[in-house]
């Protein structure tokens, strides 16, 4: 009964923000290197953040002792980015807001006490890569929910069913926020995007959720439950270094952006095959039992193989 209030009060919340965004002219405009053609509300990814502030008001003295860091850094990262869909701002202004929700984040998860302080600079810039990962894929219907949906749900499979790493609600907050979002933005034309608030925000939580499975674990493989993420985005770097092109200019490089804007398969089709593929990966992560070395090597060799054949391809056919 709790869940179904939950999702009922989060579909409230983003229904309410649509009255809002129209109002105020919230939207997102297509432009180059847009994937899609028509002005659609932005920052339907609110809800994230929301869906943290209804989890606190159900498990509210818990959530004081416990989930107050993580709050913090979540509700501060999530509001400069809203900010920033809405007006550009400094690149300094936004790594500042980061660095300090990557640190609070940090100090939730315990990791300042668990990890030795040289990995820290390591495990800044790896979260704060992450982060922005998960903005660079958000540029196609469905891309962002499917995908955390499917880490997610991984993440709550292994709570339940191989470690208990964190209480269980606070992943089936963010996937209730995931169904109730998708059902605006799974769709051919999507009713609105999540923004750099929606992939911030949910960015934060999973990656949250994954170094809390890595602390009580201390395996670092559960970090390729964002596998084809990280992949996707690390090698169009590589690929626009080579190229001599300016790393953080807007491009159409990506996979998916060849598939949608190239080829025209349906953005929905692409999310979805997307997000099989990852949970092709989590199902093999789980059940692995190999050392992380030999698991790294069996992910990337074929993912990796089938990412640069499809690349290759579509590349050489229209001539890009």
């Amino acid at each position: 009964m709790e869940y179904i209030l939950v999702t009922i009060i989060l579909l409230v919340f983003i229904l309410i923000y649509f009255r809002i965004a129209d109002k105020y002219n919230i939207i997102d405009k297509p432009n180059h290197r847009s994937a899609h053609t028509q002005i659609t509300l932005r920052g339907g990814g609110i809800i994230f953040p929301l869906a943290f502030i209804v989890f606190s008001l159900f498990n509210f003295n818990q959530a004081v002792e416990n989930y107050w860091s993580f709050g913090l850094g979540l509700l501060a990262i999530c509001i400069i980015s809203f900010i920033d869909d809405v007006r550009t701002l400094s690149n300094r202004i936004r790594l500042a807001i980061h660095l300090i929700s990557v640190i609070l984040l940090l100090y939730f998860t315990g990791a300042f006490e668990l990890m030795p302080f040289w990995i820290w600079p390591i495990a800044f810039i790896l979260i704060i890569g992450t982060l922005n990962a998960y903005n660079f894929m958000d540029g196609i219907n469905g891309m962002t929910g499917l995908y955390s949906w499917v880490t997610l749900a991984s993440l709550a499979y292994i709570n339940k069913s191989v470690i208990p790493f964190t209480d269980n609600d606070f992943i089936l907050y963010p996937i209730l926020a995931c169904l109730v979002f998708l059902f605006f933005n799974f769709r051919k034309k999507a009713k609105c995007f999540a923004g750099d608030v929606g992939s911030m925000g949910i960015g934060f939580w999973v990656i949250g959720l994954i170094t809390l499975l890595i602390m009580k674990t201390g395996e670092y493989k559960y970090i390729f439950l964002l596998s084809v993420y990280g992949m996707e985005v690390v090698l169009t770097i590589v690929e626009r270094i080579l190229l001599k092109e300016n790393i953080f200019e807007a491009h159409r490089r990506h996979l998916y952006q060849l598939f949608a804007n190239e080829k025209k398969v349906s953005h929905l089709v692409i999310s979805a095959v997307y997000a099989a593929v990852q949970l092709l990966v989590n199902v093999f992560l789980i059940c692995s039992r190999l050392p992380v070395l030999v698991t790294v090597f069996l992910i990337f060799l074929p993912v990796g193989a089938l990412y640069l054949g499809l690349k290759w391809s579509l590349k050489k056919k229209y001539n890009l």
